[in-house]
């Protein structure tokens, strides 16, 4: 296992390095029951589960909990991605080997060591790897849940995740905080998967129907693109010069 090797000074540059990321490549990046978690995590540590569908994630993660929520937070990665992405450690990445169990062990004790105080957060990919957001069951691994059994303290919140291209050339970001789910039995580790697994599919499911339906209310913009006015301006030139003329 390799622990994370958070830097506070690292952490706000490339915070908000990624925040100008997501604001150059994303149209809006929306988020539902952003305040009923904003106080979950400010009443004590935070457990989040949720599902991984593109290389988006972590940067959209690092803004979300740094620049939006404020917390002190730190997540689960691949050992070999972090080795690749060192700079992942500063931010507050911890590597596991997922394929050693002994390995997997270490870093279910770390995890729940984390999750010692409010303001404390640990995100963890529970899929273990990027997968299709309608892949269906989503194939949640059993060590969120041990973590969830270790870290009695901490509250489990599940997160849906997804990104969707519409009327705008650049896609929207969305993000689904659940209600927090009950504690399982305290042996009952494939209990606690289970319900891990069914509420992230539940945040995912009721966001495609929100977009099927168009009815997005509930997710309220964390920051929007600004419109270019050159690009307008442009947009409109040609469509005058464009425009059919009446004889």
């Amino acid at each position: 296992m390799i622990p994370a090797r958070k830097s506070r000074l690292f952490t706000w540059w490339f915070a908000g390095d990624a925040e100008r990321r997501l604001r150059r490549a994303f149209g809006s990046v929306r988020v539902r029951g952003l305040e009923p978690a904003r106080a979950l995590m400010r009443d004590g540590p935070v457990l989040i589960v949720s599902n991984h569908t593109a290389w988006w994630d972590p940067l959209l993660v690092l803004v979300l909990t740094t620049r939006v929520l404020g917390v002190d937070a730190f997540a689960m990665m691949d050992a070999n991605n972090l080795r690749r992405l060192p700079f992942f450690g500063l931010v507050g990445a911890f590597g596991v080997d997922l394929d050693v169990p002994a390995d997997g062990a270490r870093a279910i004790r770390y995890a729940a060591k984390l999750l010692d105080r409010p303001g404390r957060v640990v995100w963890v990919f529970a899929q273990g790897r990027e997968r299709p957001v309608t892949a269906r069951p989503l194939g949640f691994r059993g060590g969120t849940a041990e973590i969830a059994r270790v870290a009695r303290r901490a509250v489990v919140v599940p997160v849906a995740l997804r990104y969707e291209h519409g009327a705008r050339p650049a896609p929207d970001a969305y993000v689904s905080f659940g209600a927090p789910l009950e504690p399982a039995p305290s042996r009952d580790v494939e209990a606690g998967r289970a319900a891990q697994e069914t509420s992230v599919t539940a945040e995912l499911d009721a966001l495609d129907a929100a977009l099927r339906r168009g009815e997005l209310e509930a997710w309220a913009p964390v920051f929007e693109a600004r419109p270019s006015r050159l690009l307008a301006l442009l947009e409109a030139s040609l469509a005058w010069l464009t425009r059919p003329r009446v004889r």
